[in-house]
């Protein structure tokens, strides 16, 4: 009677950990193990992952919006929501770009952004930490910093009005991330 119960408890256990672990190889395979969301590639030709950002997108030069691209976003993407900031700043994460509703047909930025409420045919830009609306470039105040350009596909388009903050738009589309990516730029001071 003893073993039956120990053979019956090892097939239950090893047929456990063979579904678990097939659920997560095809959690892994749809996207990723973070909440399903896929990977998207975000590129720049001013510069690549990780190298520093030339002047002219920094408060030292011109300050204007880096030109960014990436590839086609998951089916079911209704808009994507781009964010620029800075964890390296000294009171926290440093918010430089809100930029949400884009239309998922749009596969790149052009340079230089305009800093108004609405652009790109209806997407909304909202307040950065400079309290402006639109882009703010790299400004650290000494060292190197990391400027992280995070792109995310979503399943809906966030029903907010021009000036929301960082926060504002992460909950209104945390429950319909698809996909989402980003490049990470540096700067010196």
């Amino acid at each position: 009677m003893t073993a039956y119960y120990i053979r019956s408890s090892l097939i239950i256990f090893f047929c456990t950990v063979f579904c678990v672990s097939s659920l997560i190889e095809i959690q892994a395979k749809q996207g990723g193990e973070e909440g399903g969301a896929m990977k998207l590639e975000v590129t720049c030709e001013a510069f690549k992952e990780g190298e520093m950002i030339p002047k002219k997108y920094t408060c030292d030069g011109p300050d204007i919006s880096p030109p960014l691209t990436w590839k086609r976003p998951p089916e079911g993407t209704v808009s994507l929501v781009l964010i620029c900031d800075d964890p390296d700043a000294p009171m926290g994460t440093w918010v430089h770009w809100v930029l949400y509703g884009i239309s998922p047909e749009i596969l790149k930025l052009p340079e230089a952004v305009p800093a108004k409420e609405e652009v790109l045919g209806g997407a909304k830009q909202g307040t950065n930490d400079f309290r402006r609306i639109g882009y703010g470039g790299p400004c650290p105040p000494g060292g190197t910093h990391r400027y992280y350009f995070k792109l995310y596909a979503v399943g809906k388009k966030p029903d907010l009005g021009a000036g929301a903050t960082k926060e504002e738009v992460l909950s209104a589309i945390e429950e319909h991330i698809l996909a989402e990516g980003q490049l990470m730029g540096r700067y010196h001071r």
